[in-house]
């Protein structure tokens, strides 16, 4: 008797933690648009959407070049930080010798546990003026924001493809090693395919890390608000936006922010559907 209801209570417990989580998410969703899509409408959705100029005293509302910038920097992080990341995954499950993966797991580890705040730091006062020697321009730039963003994604990335790479039978590499394929062929023909679900997991999980940043970026972008104008041109991400101007916005000016919100909660559930379905196309091949 006292065993099940031992299990009924932790039925209930483990119901009830994750109705907290599905209830936590209503919540967000509900406050984002209902507070959002009256400014939408206010405003004017294309002119939303598509304005390019972001003046609130001039009652100018235009995000497109928020929404640029984000595609811009995330696109940006992905091309430096997932290849690295890819590589330092692959070189931990099969390559590091025993004796020193302990200490680069813990450094890796490590990394994902440091604030965005200091990784802001570190950028304002190591990156930014390096660029500026380097390239002669303003070191607060596009370019300068997605080195960063693709040296902080490299945890979260190398923390979910590792332990994909490692969970596929063993089968799979000795089977290709009996075929007469070399090390590197049956690791990367072989291995890399059959974690095909885990490595996609771990870039998506990067590509959140790298569109909702906000304290680093805000540190090394430069923060203009005119549309991107080049790897070496400053930008406003929309989390910077937010961030920078909800101290003081008010009336429409606040829900023009609350509905950059939206966008960017839209944004990531097109990105969470997108992988959704490459999962269930890999799943059937």
């Amino acid at each position: 008797m006292t065993k099940k209801f031992q299990e009924r209570f932790m039925q209930i417990v483990f119901l009830v933690a994750a109705c907290a989580s599905v209830l936590a998410v209503a919540l967000i969703c509900i406050f984002l648009f209902a507070n959002g899509i009256p400014a939408m409408k206010e405003i004017g959705l294309a002119k939303f959407l598509f304005g390019q100029k972001w003046k609130p005293s001039n009652n100018l509302y235009g995000i497109l070049p928020f929404i640029l910038g984000s595609i811009y920097v995330t696109a940006g992080s992905i091309i430096i930080g997932v290849p690295t990341a890819l590589l330092t995954a692959i070189f931990l499950a099969f390559y590091c010798p025993k004796k020193l993966y302990p200490i680069l797991k813990a450094m890796v580890n490590l990394m994902a546990g440091i604030p965005s705040v200091v990784y802001g730091f570190f950028g304002l006062v190591m990156i930014v003026p390096l660029m500026r020697d380097l390239t002669g321009h303003d070191g607060s730039t596009m370019l300068t924001a997605s080195i960063l963003l693709g040296i902080m994604i490299l945890p979260t990335v190398t923390g979910v493809v590792e332990p994909a790479l490692r969970s596929v039978p063993s089968s799979y590499y000795e089977g290709a090693l009996a075929l007469g394929a070399t090390h590197e062929r049956s690791v990367f023909m072989t291995v890399i395919p059959a974690a095909k679900s885990g490595v996609i997991a771990g870039i998506v999980l990067g590509i959140g890390r790298s569109i909702g940043e906000t304290m680093a970026v805000i540190m090394v972008a430069g923060n203009q608000t005119w549309m991107p104008q080049g790897l070496m041109k400053g930008l406003r991400t929309m989390t910077a936006n937010i961030v920078m101007e909800m101290g003081y916005a008010a009336d429409l000016h606040r829900e023009a922010l609350i509905a950059t919100g939206v966008v960017l909660f839209v944004f990531i559930l097109i990105i969470n559907l997108c992988v959704s379905a490459l999962k269930r196309r890999s799943a059937y091949e």
